[in-house]
């Protein structure tokens, strides 16, 4: 049976949505409620609102909305239940039991078991079994301790085609399940075979404890030389970081950012711990925004390569936008930490730590590639990226400071490069402005609307009108329903939130549209935010709803539709059978 509605109410009330949120970005006040920067999509001006009135959320960037509940959904990647388990800890709240069959959260939590099985599978055979030998030997090659295997829960995966498989299958576990956990695949004759084969095993660990993927690094052989699982019901690579359990619990708040499993274990084996790295690509705006929730300070220990430092300077704008102070670690005399660790010990690497260049100096000392500073044209080429670099910079006083040192650098005056810059900021307000001002007003239809909506915008206009009438009037439902019916509405969404909503309100006439959150996916909640938040300025009153309703019953006439009371059992079936038709 559905959770009690008194505990949802409950679990909201102890978990505002403005504080819920305001955990994971910063808040700022506007009038009676919160602005942020979206933590969906990656911006620079704030476009999510949170109202707290109405205890919902919505971004006018990308569209996201809904209610708390359906914020830790998107944000943390949980089903309906999971979302409530989590915010019910959270509170210190206990959840009632609940005996309903959710389908997406009984695979979560079997996805949840076999990596764990899984991962105790590669210990034991990288620790005990003759099998393992390879990748013992890769380990002990590396220099890597048994307290340090044992505190990641390293592996090894044999090399043989099945063993996995038929270890997991023998414990019960179904072929869909293997398929949907990336620890199996099907070949051409349909057959499972196992993901990871002949590779050193690296489980990955959240927030939480669970083992949501695996990372596995060819020792010798074919194959790429790192091998990934890819998303599933419980990992988005996009969200995660490898060591961040372990990263968190330090006092520092201060994060070290490497580019492989391998350089991280080094780092926190040489008593580094604040290490982390992203999840076989390049760091991504949702991994930014999830390190500034344990970190001011990012230091980037990227290669030094051409491929290093192109992804460096990727890092530090990401890093930038989450609010997150961003140096980069300079390196000589090794070609990476470890090497630098191993020839010159733990003490100076920390000191090289503590000396790591700031972002800016890093993005200025690459200006100058490729460049003749000799040459005027070297020099103006230079000044100009200069100049963008520090246009970025959101603090005057750090801009004054860099405008004065490349003045100096480059032996011209001041007021030149100050000019510049401030054009060049300018330049950028407008284009910013533009585009969030494009965004607002076109309401980013493409994103948001019912596909549906395109063939008559007007009908679904006056659609979302009715259903933002209801949601603002409960105690007209009477009204409501003895003018218009669920077969008014021609797109399949509003309908089905219209019909769903009615029945609500006949067992609980004070019920909240947020209350339809458990039948609904954080998508489709976006929609009804949507119709929420775009009429919530705008006056709603009986003649509005009269005309939204004159148009939704035209639009029935034309079609030579009677209304639904009006109609025997064969009409209706026949309706169906059109509202099915026009789906297609």
């Amino acid at each position: 049976m559905p959770l009690p509605p008194d505990f949802i109410e409950q679990l909201k009330s102890e978990n505002r949505i403005e504080d819920v949120i305001g955990s994971v970005v910063p808040l700022k006040r506007s009038s009676r409620d919160f602005v942020c920067l979206c933590p969906f999509h990656s911006e620079k001006s704030p476009s999510c609102h949170i109202h707290t009135g109405g205890q919902y959320f919505h971004c006018f960037g990308c569209g996201a909305g809904g209610d708390v509940i359906t914020f830790v959904m998107r944000y943390e990647n949980l089903a309906y239940m999971d979302a409530i388990r989590f915010l019910a800890q959270r509170a210190g709240m206990t959840v009632p039991e609940d005996n309903t069959t959710d389908e997406t959260a009984r695979l979560r939590q079997r996805i949840l078991e076999m990596n764990r099985e899984s991962a105790r599978f590669f210990n034991t055979i990288l620790t005990r079994e003759r099998a393992g030998e390879k990748g013992r030997l890769y380990f002990s090659s590396r220099q890597l301790s048994p307290q340090t295997i044992t505190k990641y829960g390293l592996g090894y995966a044999p090399d043989d085609w099945r063993m996995l498989t038929d270890h997991l299958r023998g414990m019960g576990y179904t072929e869909d399940e293997l398929i949907a956990s990336n620890l199996s695949r099907r070949n051409r004759n349909d057959q499972l075979y196992d993901n990871f084969r002949d590779r050193v095993i690296f489980p990955i660990i959240d927030l939480r404890g669970n083992v949501i993927a695996f990372g596995g690094r060819v020792i010798d052989g074919e194959g790429p030389k790192y091998l990934n699982s890819s998303d599933s019901p419980v990992f988005r690579k996009s969200r995660n970081l490898f060591s961040l359990n372990f990263a968190k619990k330090t006092d520092e708040r201060r994060l070290i950012l490497c580019e492989g499993y391998m350089d991280v274990i080094m780092l926190v084996q040489a008593g580094f711990e604040n290490a982390v790295a992203t999840l076989g690509t390049a760091l991504t705006s949702e991994q930014a925004r999830l390190m500034k929730q344990y970190a001011d300070e990012v230091i980037i220990s990227y290669d030094s390569d051409n491929a290093g430092q192109t992804a460096a300077m990727r890092a530090i704008n990401l890093l930038g936008e989450a609010g997150l102070r961003a140096k980069v670690l300079k390196i000589s005399g090794a070609k990476d930490p470890d090497e630098f660790i191993k020839n010159y010990g733990a003490a100076q690497f920390r000191h090289i730590l503590e000396s790591s260049e700031g972002a800016v100096n890093f993005e200025l000392g690459k200006c100058a590639d490729g460049l003749d500073l000799a040459s005027d044209t070297g020099r103006v080429e230079y000044l100009k990226r200069a100049s963008g670099v520090i246009a970025s910079i959101g603090s005057s006083v750090e801009r004054e400071v860099y405008i004065s040192r490349v003045a100096a650098d480059q032996n011209i005056p001041t007021d030149a490069v100050r000019a510049q810059v401030e054009s060049l900021r300018r330049k950028s307000k407008k284009t910013e402005d533009s585009t969030n001002w494009q965004k607002v007003r076109t309401f980013d239809k493409e994103r948001r609307e019912d596909p549906q909506a395109a063939r008559d915008p007007g009908l679904f206009r006056a659609e979302k009108g009715i259903l933002a009438y209801i949601f603002r009037n409960p105690d007209e439902l009477e009204y409501v329903r003895s003018n218009i019916s669920a077969e008014d509405f021609g797109t399949d969404l509003n309908r089905r939130i219209y019909k769903d909503y009615i029945e609500l309100l006949e067992s609980s006439p004070q019920a909240d549209i947020m209350s339809l959150q458990s039948g609904y996916t954080p998508e489709e909640m976006s929609r009804v935010t949507a119709v929420m938040t775009e009429y919530r300025e705008l006056r709603l009153d009986r003649h509005s709803f009269d005309d939204f309703a004159k148009l939704l019953r035209s639009r029935r006439e034309r079609a030579g539709l009677k209304p639904a009371a009006q109609m025997d059992e064969d009409e209706l079936l026949e309706l169906s059978r059109r509202l099915r038709a026009s789906k297609k």
